[in-house]
């Protein structure tokens, strides 16, 4: 629910709070800011730091409180990261961290014999709204620290906030019910021997005080020289005493730092061992299991021991709640992962998505907490949870509402959003409601494109839209509606792309109201071959993906960019999530053996193992012959079934090109060099730019 970082930046939308080359850290930041393109919510941020006295020259703004890294002191893992920092006395800060879900768990050793330690627990802050840094809010915040029943000094630090740097572009439809939110947070130390406390508010330090509330707020305890300092931070959206019940349940009194580690990296290991490779480099090993710890990472839990805030109408509900849905990116290849390897979580996140759509009256498109809840943030178009739900339901997905679900689909698949004739829905427009199906009413349901003088993005919203009827005519056949709806869905998905294809140019153009185009610049195209998309994938794996900080070319997008890589490596890919087919790419290994985990409701699954076989795959890019369970395959398509069960697929590898999977493949080939000639492969993956048309 809370992800633990170094903080070396103020982070707003566009920029995250730690970076790899900054050369000081301001703080420990419980962060809720799921990806660099959304804001932070309700954070709560823990600051070590030194003084020559009690109560003098605490350092509580960000600008101040930097301190030096001692040069390659960080080590990180995912369980665990430790960094070393120059306490600008003559002495230095060990901090070692780890997490749970809903816990962060600290620990500080202060080395200076003659500097007062103290920490410094964050309420409040100058909070930066959109991605202008001069756009600044000062959001309330309230602190309390409390004294142990056996402790003569304090023993725990508690507080809350109310920034919510999307909060502009939350739906008008629910601002009155989201008013109420806060994080919160209670940070419980192990050590009884605090030497004295206080808050400051506004860089204005108020000794010994116990309590404060409003902007700007933080609150500190001082602590003998040379202390170590546990601290145990629990994290809430529902209060601070959840906050404390959270800190019970995850981290309780007694657990050490050590322990915590123990617990997290079991957690995954469970996962990460799911996977073994053979003829992979240690290089690759790496960006593969980064790519699976990626991968894992979103949605994230949102719900506390059965209970969880609903930012749709402001209550406590019963039940679990996930949140980071960054659905026009995951549909594509990151929600195929979560059904295969993790699919103990899937009956909880669509069950989570039908609360929203009950509380909220629409499925999520890009749910942040509550900023924009499981509303809209007018960031990316189409309704891709129709896909979620579909392809779930298409790969035997069970544990949630089908008729709950076909209801949340078909309404956005037929309902307009508020004022859909007039309001454009740009990216990030503020002071508007939903955007769902955007043009659904003013063009696209009539003439099957939306129009680019009416919305944005228009050429996109009208083939997202399209595939979106397409996964609602899945569901729909899926669950055995009548041949009047299936027959609908599906003849307006099949139609509308092609409104948009300009015979004159060969693009997808985006299209006017009255049927004009709207400009070349508005279109796209694909088009492709298997021999192409063998050496297409290897390339962008080779030159986009590392395993330095570097390691990714761009936006993560929520896991999506990982289970792209994972599948590529493995060997095909979801293209058409909702067909429960993958299209056959090129494998990277020659040996890949998956134990698929256990899905709920199917007491059989205890042994399932998935073998993905294609000796000299690491230098043989092309595809001579694939089989699947011991039975030949002459198309390039793996269907879910052939690996839901375990089994075994064998890809027979080559180092040239192949008949194999490609239409009209002598004429393609000819096409490469002429018939006859066999053009060895060069490992520079530079070779298919220069020499394959793709």
């Amino acid at each position: 629910m809370t992800r633990w970082v170094a903080q070396t930046h103020l982070n707003y939308v566009s920029v995250t709070p730690y970076n790899w080359t900054a050369s000081t850290i301001h703080g420990f930041q419980g962060t809720r800011q799921p990806a660099i393109w959304m804001g932070e919510s309700g954070p709560v941020v823990v600051v070590p730091g030194v003084t020559e006295t009690d109560h003098a020259n605490i350092k509580s703004t960000f600008e101040e409180r930097g301190l030096k890294i001692v040069q390659d002191s960080e080590k990180i893992t995912p369980a665990y990261y430790s960094v070393l920092l120059d306490d600008g006395h003559g002495g230095e800060i060990l901090v070692e961290q780890s997490a749970t879900s809903r816990v962060g768990h600290l620990r500080f050793t202060f080395t200076s014999p003659n500097s007062k330690p103290y920490i410094l627990l964050e309420s409040s802050r100058p909070s930066i709204l959109t991605s202008t840094p001069t756009n600044i809010s000062y959001p309330h915040g309230t602190v309390s620290l409390h004294f142990g029943a056996e402790f003569s000094s304090v023993h725990e630090v508690c507080g809350s906030n109310s920034e919510r740097q999307d909060s502009i572009i939350t739906p008008i439809s629910t601002l009155s019910h989201v008013s109420n939110f806060a994080g919160y947070y209670c940070a419980r130390f192990s050590l009884s021997s605090a030497s004295s406390h206080g808050t400051i508010q506004n860089s204005t330090i108020h000794p010994l005080s116990t309590s404060g509330e409003g902007p700007l707020l933080s609150a500190y305890v001082h602590f003998p020289p040379q202390s170590v300092v546990d601290v145990r931070i629990g994290t809430s959206f529902i209060s601070t005493e959840q906050a404390r019940a959270n800190i019970d349940a995850e981290i309780p009194d007694g657990m050490t730092l050590e322990e915590t580690v123990r617990v997290t990296k079991t957690k995954w290991i469970e996962k990460l061992d799911m996977f073994e490779l053979e003829g992979a480099s240690e290089e690759q090993k790496e960006i593969f299991f980064t790519g699976v710890a990626h991968a894992l990472q979103y949605p994230y839990e949102q719900h506390e021991q059965g209970r969880y805030y609903s930012g749709y109408d402001g209550r406590i509900h019963e039940g679990e709640s996930y949140t980071g849905y960054s659905i026009w990116d995951t549909y594509r290849a990151e929600w195929a992962f979560l059904i295969l390897f993790a699919p103990e979580r899937l009956p909880g996140m669509i069950t989570s998505m039908l609360a929203d759509y009950t509380q909220g009256g629409w499925l999520p498109m890009w749910k942040n907490i509550v900023d924009v809840s499981q509303l809209e943030t007018n960031i990316m178009v189409g309704t891709h949870a129709d896909s979620l739900i579909a392809e779930a339901v298409v790969k035997g997905v069970t544990g949630f509402d089908l008729e709950l679900a076909w209801e949340a689909v078909w309404k956005d698949a037929t309902v307009p959003p508020e004022n859909d004739l007039t309001t454009s829905y740009f990216d990030r427009e503020e002071n508007v409601d939903y955007e769902v199906r955007a043009g659904l009413s003013s063009t696209y349901a009539q003439q099957g494109w939306v129009a680019d003088d009416i919305h944005s993005e228009s050429a996109s919203r009208t083939l997202d839209y399209a595939y979106d009827d397409y996964a609602a005519y899945k569901l729909a056949s899926a669950l055995g509606k009548p041949s009047n709806v299936t027959d609908f869905l599906l003849e307006r998905s099949l139609r509308a792309p092609f409104t948009l294809f300009n015979s004159d140019t060969g693009f997808m153009e985006a299209r006017n109201s009255d049927g004009t185009w709207a400009g070349e610049d508005r279109g796209w195209t694909e088009a492709g071959a298997a021999y192409k998309t063998q050496l297409r994938v290897r390339e962008i794996a080779q030159m986009n993906y590392n395993n330095k900080p570097t390691g990714l070319s761009g936006n993560e997008d929520c896991g999506q960019m990982s289970a792209w890589y994972i599948f590529s490596a493995m060997g095909f890919y979801p293209v058409n999530p909702v067909s429960g087919e993958y299209i056959v790419g090129s494998p990277f290994f020659d040996k890949v053996t998956v134990r698929l985990p256990p899905r709920p409701e199917h007491k059989a699954d205890q042994s399932r193992t998935l073998t993905i076989i294609a000796t000299g795959a690491p230098t043989k890019p092309y595809i001579r012959s694939l089989t699947v369970n011991g039975r030949r395959v002459d198309v390039p398509i793996i269907k879910h079934e052939d690996l839901i069960d375990g089994g075994e697929i064998v890809f027979e590898m080559s180092e040239r090109v192949e008949e194999w999977g490609n239409v009209g493949f002598l004429e393609q080939y000819a096409s490469m060099g002429g018939e006859g000639t066999q053009e060895e492969i060069i490992t520079d993956p530079r070779w298919a730019v220069e020499h394959v048309e793709l």
